[in-house]
């Protein structure tokens, strides 16, 4: 079975800012996902001013500190 996989660009500005639909697509969750997470306080760093965006540098630092190790079981 094949499954295809959408291509996205991101678009990231000069100052390493990506607005919250490029952010999802960077992390791999959908834009509706990162607004839930907004709301309950989770997900990455995120700023407002007019509207949301992320810093790719904040955004690398989450999926960074959410990296599992593998366990034994998952080696062999």
């Amino acid at each position: 079975m094949s499954t295809a996989m959408k291509n996205s660009e991101i678009k990231l500005l000069p100052d390493g800012r990506m607005d919250a639909k490029h952010a999802a697509v960077y992390v791999g969750l959908s834009d509706r996902t990162l607004a839930t997470m907004r709301s309950q306080g989770a997900g990455p760093v995120y700023y407002k001013r007019g509207r949301i965006f992320y810093f790719k540098e904040d955004l690398d630092k989450w999926i960074e500190a959410g990296k599992q190790l593998p366990t034994e079981r998952e080696i062999f």
